[in-house]
């Protein structure tokens, strides 16, 4: 990992924010690359979720919104962690995720100087092996930050204790009680700071979903069942923002919200409800599915995606939350996990998986809730049916961010490459699918001092440049400019040279050679064919 984390930053992936004031924890910045990476990204999910469907369309809500839509959604009551602060340090952690430790446990009453004494508490957590003095230190420690200059323990006592969560991983000292964090940061509307002015950045994009269902359904001449997808910005004030990108205080979601009819709505029309058969995508849609047909359909669809932009199936894990897991309002919940260089192992050693995306049947909870919070009716009248119902919906719900780590994770390779003399080197090449590649082709010259070879691929690069990003080098030997477009992950290198401009004859003019950046493959192709060769493999 730190080594992609190295990459990221020399190439102009990812950099912290603010870095020249020492960064802020939880924040970055996308560089130039990086900015092309992630709107790839974003591009390829909203043109599978509406430009490709006829039964998904668009919303683009504001961040701030009223605050009584984060009080019917629960956010501003329930959207907390527990956290807790060591003691001695006062560093922060979320409760749910302190490592559980064994050791023994050095408990101390107090500690007394020449001056005074100290009736406060304090235990020290010592993982078998170490001395008692370490946790003698760190007690002492603890109460010279109270005033004493010499401190003498009082009343130590050891106990042996096993997978307690009680003490800091990093130093063994005691935390304290959790105490609930909400995570929503708040914000003033207007010219007064007071509670009436208070608003919030939104936590997540689909409540704005909800709460414009009724304004999207009748303007969009859409029928259940039917979606709504978003990509924005959310903010969450989290306790630990850790593993660089994927756990931010800052980052976008890519939110869908289908709406479908209730199962009884669907048994009443269809006269039976589908059911699940054998694993796999369920296909088409058909009227008889109910919530259960399509949650799988949404999973598969999901995947596919996934797949279809380079990460293989044998990175994810398609995890079924069991029902402790679920909110008290959802049916069911997947969650699609990629196997992350920093996941959790199992017993047997294998990656486990962080979450990419969370697939959750969600039934009508949420546009109920805003119905009884705002009053105002989020009923649908399905004509078919002859009825009126509160849609339930699927929502698939992924994090940009998040995916564009992934990418960058599967695609870094490193590999041993021997150079025109024979010397080994080592060689990092970032393997992007096409669709997702930062720059599409990188267009070179031969000679930069060869006029006619300039010409030439400036030439080429305008008649690419209007339906793919190009880049065009022609400083350095040929080799290493094949080299840096490697390690940015361009797919295709297109270089102009002697037998393009004719020099050798006139059978190879208006050719170029053609590289592929993963089999380092060679070939020449007319530059009238260039575009429609490349086209169909990067769209």
């Amino acid at each position: 990992m730190e080594k992609i984390v190295s990459l990221c930053k020399r190439r102009g992936f990812i950099f912290q924010s603010s870095e020249i004031y020492g960064g802020l924890n939880g924040f970055w910045d996308y560089g130039p690359l990086g900015a092309e990476l992630k709107r790839n990204v974003k591009d390829l999910w909203w043109k599978s979720m509406t430009k490709m469907r006829d039964d998904v369309v668009g919303l683009d809500a504001t961040i701030i919104m009223h605050p009584q839509i984060w009080k019917a959604s629960g956010h501003v009551d329930t959207f907390a962690d527990p956290m807790v602060d060591c003691l001695l340090t006062k560093k922060r952690f979320r409760a749910d995720q302190v490592e559980e430790q064994s050791g023994v446990v050095y408990f101390y009453t107090g500690a007394k100087d020449d001056v005074r004494e100290i009736s406060e508490p304090y235990s020290v957590l010592l993982p078998a092996g170490k001395p008692p003095e370490s946790a003698r230190k760190v007690a002492v420690q603890f109460y010279q930050q109270r005033g004493m200059t010499t401190p003498e323990l009082l009343g130590e006592r050891t106990e042996k204790i096993e997978n307690t969560t009680r003490y800091n991983p990093e130093n063994g000292s005691l935390l304290t009680e959790p105490k609930m964090f909400n995570l929503m940061f708040k914000t003033f509307v207007g010219a007064t700071e007071s509670e009436d002015s208070v608003a919030y950045l939104r936590p997540e994009t689909a409540q704005a979903i909800f709460a414009q269902f009724k304004n999207v359904l009748d303007t969009s001449r859409q029928k259940v069942p039917f979606g709504i997808a978003q990509i924005g910005k959310a903010f969450r004030n989290e306790i630990n923002p850790r593993n660089y990108t994927f756990r931010s205080r800052e980052f976008e979601q890519m939110e869908l919200e289908f709406f479908i009819k209730p199962d009884e709505v669907v048994e009443k029309q269809a006269g039976s409800i589908a059911k699940l058969e054998g694993e796999g995508h369920p296909g088409e849609p058909q009227p008889n599915w109910g919530w259960e047909v399509w949650h799988k359909y949404w999973v598969e669809e999901r995947i596919k995606f996934y797949e279809g932009i380079g990460l293989p199936r044998e990175s994810l894990v398609e995890y079924w939350q069991e029902k402790k897991e679920l909110a008290h309002y959802a049916k069911a919940c997947v969650d699609i996990l990629y196997k992350f260089p920093f996941s959790k192992r199992d017993e047997k050693g294998e990656l486990m998986g962080e979450e990419l995306e969370g697939i959750a049947a969600r039934g009508n909870f949420d546009l109920s809730q805003h119905q009884q919070h705002s009053g105002k009716s989020m009923e649908y009248f399905d004509q078919e049916a002859a009825t009126r119902y509160v849609p339930h919906v699927i929502e698939p719900s992924a994090g940009a961010d998040r995916l564009v780590l992934a990418l960058l994770c599967n695609a870094y390779h490193e590999e041993e490459k021997a150079d025109v003399n024979g010397k080994v080197e080592l060689r990092t090449v970032l393997r992007f699918h096409p669709r997702v590649a930062p720059i599409k082709v990188g267009v070179f010259p031969l000679l930069k001092n060869k006029p006619e070879l300039v010409a030439k691929a400036l030439e080429v690069r305008d008649l690419l440049r209007p339906s793919m990003n190009v880049f065009y080098d022609e400083t350095g030997a040929i080799g290493r400019r094949y080299a840096r477009q490697d390690e940015a992950g361009t797919p295709f290198g297109v270089t102009i040279d002697f037998d393009t401009i004719g020099e050798n004859g006139p059978e190879l003019k208006d050719t170029i050679t053609l590289r592929y950046r993963d089999s380092q493959k060679q070939e020449r192709v007319a530059i009238k064919d260039l575009a429609g060769l490349l086209l169909p493999q990067i769209q």
